[in-house]
């Protein structure tokens, strides 16, 4: 009975690292042939779609950054999106307004300025990169499912 449970351990690992091994060669890194430990040039990623708004792939996605922010300063003391997304900023710079959500202190106060639990916007919100995917896959927004 060990032994059976042992060939079979061993088949099973085998076919495994069979499957893996085809995949592996399959799929390319955006460091390209660089090993993981030598320094890699960052990928220029020049494909940012800027001005037009992004769908969501599900409910209470937050929404998706349609332009470049990567010169914005945010830190403790400043917050530059905050500049045009913060009320009523948001009316003169055509931009939209910050969600209420987001007025709303740890403890459920709410407040006349943004929760220091929120003041880091890049934690949730992100720019979007039309990039190809690295490894392939099947995933459908939630709006597509209904």
């Amino acid at each position: 009975m060990k032994t059976w449970i042992k060939a079979t351990a061993t088949g099973l690992a085998i076919a495994a690292m069979t499957t893996f091994a085809v995949h592996a060669e399959e799929l390319k890194s955006l460091r390209g042939d660089t090993p993981l430990d030598a320094d890699a040039k960052a990928v220029e990623l020049t494909k940012q779609d800027t001005g037009t708004a992004f769908g969501r792939a599900y409910r209470q996605q937050p929404p998706m950054v349609p332009h470049k922010i990567d010169t914005y300063q945010i830190d403790l003391k400043a917050n530059q999106c905050i500049g045009c997304h913060d009320w009523p900023q948001n009316t003169a710079a055509n931009a939209p307004k910050i969600s209420e959500t987001h007025y709303i202190g740890r403890s459920g106060e709410r407040l006349n300025h943004v929760s220091t639990a929120r003041w880091f916007c890049t934690q949730c919100h992100v720019p979007q990169e039309h990039v190809e995917a690295l490894v392939p896959n099947e995933f459908k927004s939630a709006a597509e499912l209904y």
